[in-house]
């Protein structure tokens, strides 16, 4: 067998290339899968939404890597020294110094998670009658902008929205649409203009250095801040230096600071970046940091600990460190890439290039059959839980929300994320949620929609419960029990 260090990628004697894994497992934890029965009642019980379904009765949780990668030896040792002062912790003193290392900003801000940085930043930045482009929003994003009286201005490449595609940076802002609305709004009523790494609605699609530096260079002309989020950057990191050219020779830390520099505030969640349960603001602008500043005791703590438990704390400090070896960010990738390069094989649908984050499946095309007022990547979700204990996310008109006057906002994706957090899962249980994914696509006719029974004003994914529009997920179970017998 030869290895491709640059990919590690292993091939074997007899067989294709898989992905390596550059780490051993030396803690585990026990797993169940229901009998499908059992699910059919848990999914019932939870109004057909994933979010609502407890742990115990999940297999393979691929809802979401925010929170749930897997912590390193260096991580837990490190959670063993930290200083639980309130106030001036020498844990804090550490992740501080940490952030200034790698991303080359002076000042810092610790918060409980990415979505308390982004209330901050809207609290601060944004007013009413402000305008906001950015490359793609988030839900979370896009509420806290909302709800501080600012809109949402989506300046994506027109590439981004195909689902199948060569493209290797969807994530990309259209430099031209940019420099328009900048025009068109006044830069006086744009407060920051947003990128965002690994665009998590589109697929976990990257935005290139090249770009960054277009954007960076429209700002300067008009005086406007740059706002990155980075929850997501250690996927970003990987695509940059194996997809853009002149960044192949390059360091992750090189990589990582020339972005840095580019941009004016770095806020990031460390349940993504770093591995661990937490958030910060970094920036170089004192101003805005110390207004920044007077809203962290209101929403999240002191100064020093910003929410966030300092055993935590001290993990993110070495987390983020550990986001630096190209060792450590090209698994999930490379992971990603060989699920979305099998179910290419069984004819599913599926959003390519294959990006960070997770596998994102095509609910439009795979149930090219219901419209999208019937949710379908709500109904692939709950179908997926039926036929294997698998959690997923969905990431289509579900995720949005009405407008003013009631009406549905139709997404411009409707997509069935499977996320694959870091250093968690084994080969073989990818390979079995892709046999799982592949006999609901050969059976998907069964599938029908959902309706809303509760249905919540903001942020309905979270907690918003639906019912079947027919009894399909009877006949999609009797099915399934005639295919695969006492098989779970």
């Amino acid at each position: 067998m030869v290895e491709n260090s640059r990919s590690r990628q292993i091939k074997f004697h007899f067989g294709d290339s898989v992905p390596l894994e550059m780490h051993k497992v030396r803690i585990v934890q026990k797993l169940s899968l229901p009998p499908v029965e059992d699910r059919f009642k848990a999914i019932s019980e939870a109004g057909n939404n994933t979010f609502l379904l407890n742990n115990r009765d999940v297999f393979l949780d691929m809802l979401t890597d925010s929170g749930v990668n897997a912590m390193s030896d260096r991580q837990l040792a490190a959670m063993m020294v930290a200083d639980d002062s309130y106030a001036g912790s020498e844990t804090f003193c550490r992740l501080e110094k940490k952030t200034r290392e790698i991303f080359n900003k002076k000042l810092f801000l610790p918060t409980h998670q990415g979505r308390a940085c982004e209330n901050i930043l809207a609290r601060t930045l944004v007013n009413a009658g402000s305008v906001v482009p950015m490359n793609y929003h988030f839900t979370t994003t896009k509420a806290h902008i909302v709800e501080n009286g600012g809109t949402v201005e989506e300046v994506y490449i027109d590439e981004a929205l195909e689902v199948d595609s060569n493209h290797p940076f969807k994530g990309n802002m259209d430099l031209e649409k940019l420099k328009n609305i900048i025009k068109i709004n006044g830069a006086e009523k744009i407060p920051f203009i947003r990128i965002e790494a690994g665009t998590n609605l589109i697929g976990g699609q990257p935005v290139s250095l090249a770009n960054m530096r277009g954007v960076r260079k429209l700002c300067d002309q008009y005086g406007i801040m740059i706002v990155f989020d980075a929850s997501l950057l250690a996927d970003n990191l990987y695509f940059i230096k194996t997809r853009e050219k002149e960044c192949q020779e390059m360091s992750i830390r090189e990589i990582t600071q020339e972005i840095s520099n580019l941009t004016d505030i770095i806020y990031f969640s460390a349940r993504k970046l770093g591995n661990a349960r937490g958030g910060g603001i970094c920036t170089n602008n004192e101003q805005v940091y110390l207004q920044m500043r007077e809203l962290l005791p209101l929403y999240e703590g002191f100064l020093t600990y910003g929410g966030m438990s300092v055993r935590e704390m001290e993990a993110i400090a070495v987390g983020l460190d550990e986001t630096m070896d190209e060792d450590m960010i090209n698994q999930g990738p490379q992971f990603i890439a060989f699920m979305v390069e099998e179910l290419q094989k069984k004819g599913v649908p599926v959003v390519t290039p294959a990006g960070g984050l997770g596998c994102h499946i095509d609910a439009m095309r795979f149930l090219d059959h219901l419209a999208q007022t019937e949710y379908p990547a709500g109904s692939l979700a709950a179908a997926l839980y039926l036929v294997s204990g698998i959690r997923g996310m969905e990431r289509g008109t579900l995720s949005e929300q009405r407008d003013e006057a009631g009406n549905e906002t139709l997404s411009n994706m409707e997509l069935l994320r499977l996320a694959m957090p870091r250093r968690v899962f084994t080969l073989s249980q990818v390979k079995y949620a892709i046999d799982r994914i592949g006999w609901l696509y050969e059976n998907r006719q069964l599938i029908g929609g959902l309706s809303f029974t509760e249905e919540p004003r903001v942020l309905r994914f979270f907690f918003g419960k639906l019912q079947t529009r027919s009894d399909w997920q009877l006949k999609l179970i009797d099915k399934f029990k005639n295919d695969f017998g006492d098989s779970l």
